[in-house]
């Protein structure tokens, strides 16, 4: 039986090219939002290094591997269900990586991980370029994983925009969507919230989207505005322009509820 409520976390940073530093500071974060009361603890998506694209392969890691192992361990000394919003994960290729987020249970088993199926191809005149396809691989499974917490479905950035991975996640039972990021400042600006509320209200989830903030260092403005929805698409929490945690309740006896009172999801005619 799924804990009915309890109070999850969003860690908001500004990730570098330094992988030892970025971990003691999500470290540092999680254990903050740990201190706070927080059972599930979400980080932003490559939060453990963010670099030139031509050491993405170098700095790449297997799974398990030495980064999953300290943040098993992180898990198991706060006793939380801790997502890594996302690491760089060998592919098995010599040119391009995996981008995967992983779930850890308060044991520091790792219950499930997700690679990143949509990759950010975009040409914005005057704002950014970025080829994610140059360097990284997609992945081609919809994951969601049962926990003590109840079902979460597992996105990362991009995702965001292809409301039919959503509505399959909802379908597999997500209960929980989590959708951690390093959402570019032109395109959050004009779309991040309200992709996140309307994936909420279409799905009657919550979804829960840590965000990078500032200058990365290939010098894309990140968004950063991190965020917790409820299921009928009212934010919960939301970031500062800063580095930090922002923390809400989940309670899945109001998701039900939502689900009852307006049972769209029963509705549905045409499947995804």
């Amino acid at each position: 039986m799924a804990t009915r409520r309890f109070l999850a976390a969003a860690v908001q940073v500004c990730a570098g090219s330094d992988k030892a530093a970025n971990l003691d500071k999500a470290e540092a974060f999680a254990r903050e939002a740990a201190r706070r009361g927080a059972q599930l603890v979400v980080l932003p998506e490559v939060f453990a290094w963010r670099g030139p694209r031509d050491r993405e392969i170098d700095i790449a890691e297997p799974i398990p591997g030495p980064t999953t192992a300290r943040l098993a361990q992180l898990a198991r000394d706060l006793r939380v269900h801790l997502l890594a919003g996302s690491l760089l994960e060998r592919a098995g290729s010599d040119r391009k990586v995996f981008n995967t987020s992983c779930v850890f249970d308060p044991r520091g088993e790792l219950l499930a991980r997700y690679r990143k199926a949509h990759l950010f191809d975009v040409d914005i005149a005057g704002h950014v370029t970025i080829r994610e396809s140059d360097t990284r691989q997609s992945g081609d499974e919809i994951v969601a994983v049962e926990t003590e917490l109840g079902c979460i479905g597992l996105t990362v950035c991009y995702d965001l925009r292809f409301p039919e991975l959503y509505r399959r996640l909802t379908a597999a039972g997500a209960q929980i969507i989590t959708v951690p990021s390093a959402f570019t400042f032109p395109t959050g600006a004009a779309h991040w919230e309200i992709l996140l509320r309307a994936r909420a209200i279409e799905n009657q989830v919550y979804v829960i989207a840590p965000d990078q903030i500032g200058r990365s260092p290939s010098g894309v403005n990140d968004f950063g505005n991190s965020l917790i929805v409820d299921p009928w698409g009212k934010p919960l929490a939301r970031a500062a322009d800063r580095e930090m945690v922002i923390i809400a309740e989940i309670d899945l006896d109001y998701l039900d509820q939502v689900r009852r009172e307006l049972p769209s999801l029963t509705h549905i005619k045409f499947q995804p």
